[in-house]
């Protein structure tokens, strides 16, 4: 993993035309390999690997409306009828760390699913610019296209192994707003677990509704991971999403750590914290357990 982080570490710090490069071939070697431009360099002393020793992982794909749409997939190997969670990316795509999440969850006996979101939008790995990567990658995609792809996986693990009737679904950063989104879309979810998402936020037609206006129609308990030094989605907010679930009746439940900021699950980045990562994932099994995806 070191030898991997340094490699990548040293082509995203060379020459405009390295970097190019590795824009256009080494970061999309593949489903699930690499890590984003945008997030370079990355912090190879936390960031975790998890190995693939009895468990099946490996890029699939299926046409949703006429769209091939990969999605990083792992489960135990030779077993059947195990719960399926859903894994759905920050911005940056579905890179190592995602995939890393997804070899966690399976560990566990879980089907996990991560889905490539944006590939009709383009490459968010490709990306060194976060600005930039939202204005034409992340703001032209709709809600509900990630909907329907989301609900083509889940259709797709009932066919290949998984008991949809224990579906649970994760998501970080973008990811963790789709969870809250998607809860309030599927009823057969079982239960969310949200890290650090977007709570409120501009409408549009592509983005008509964020979580706060659903969490009163929200029947799937979520359980949203929150840090209280988190630039980017203000305690306020996180204060009326707790103020408008308990009007509801989904059991939805909000953490918030006082010690981390906003991506403090992402072991890749200087934004990781530790003990409140750690506490998270507990977190987010004991949820699933409770709530029968397990």
């Amino acid at each position: 993993m070191n030898e991997l982080v340094e490699e990548i570490n040293s082509l995203a710090s060379g020459s405009p035309e390295l970097r190019d490069v590795n824009r256009r071939g080494f970061i999309k070697t593949a489903l699930g390999t690499g890590f984003a431009a945008a997030v370079m360099p990355v912090a190879a002393e936390t960031a975790v690997k998890t190995d693939s020793d009895g468990i099946d992982a490996h890029t699939v794909t299926i046409k949703v409306n006429g769209q091939e749409v990969p999605a990083y997939a792992a489960k135990p190997e030779g077993k059947k009828n195990m719960p399926v969670v859903l894994v759905v990316s920050e911005i940056f795509g579905v890179h190592e760390h995602i995939a890393d999440v997804a070899r966690r969850f399976a560990k566990l006996g879980y089907f996990a699913i991560a889905p490539d979101l944006f590939v009709r939008q383009g490459n968010p790995l490709a990306y060194d610019n976060i600005a930039t990567l939202r204005k034409e990658i992340i703001s032209k995609v709709p809600d509900a296209q990630v909907m329907a792809d989301l609900d083509a996986y889940v259709a797709w693990a009932a066919k290949n192994g998984g008991d949809i009737g224990r579906l649970g679904i994760t998501g970080f950063c973008w990811g963790g707003r789709a969870v809250w989104l998607y809860s309030n879309h599927n009823s057969k979810v079982r239960a969310g677990v949200a890290w650090y998402g977007r709570l409120v936020g501009e409408k549009n037609e592509l983005t008509p509704v964020n979580p706060l206006d659903a969490a009163q129609t929200l029947r799937v308990p979520v359980l949203g991971l929150y840090g209280a030094k988190d630039d980017g989605i203000p305690l306020e907010t996180v204060e009326q999403m707790k103020q408008a679930l308990v009007k509801g009746k989904s059991g939805s439940e909000i953490i918030v750590y006082p010690e981390a900021g906003h991506a403090f699950h992402a072991d890749y980045r200087p934004s990781y914290v530790e003990s409140a990562a750690k506490d998270g994932w507990k977190r987010c099994l004991a949820w699933f357990k409770k709530y029968g995806v397990a």
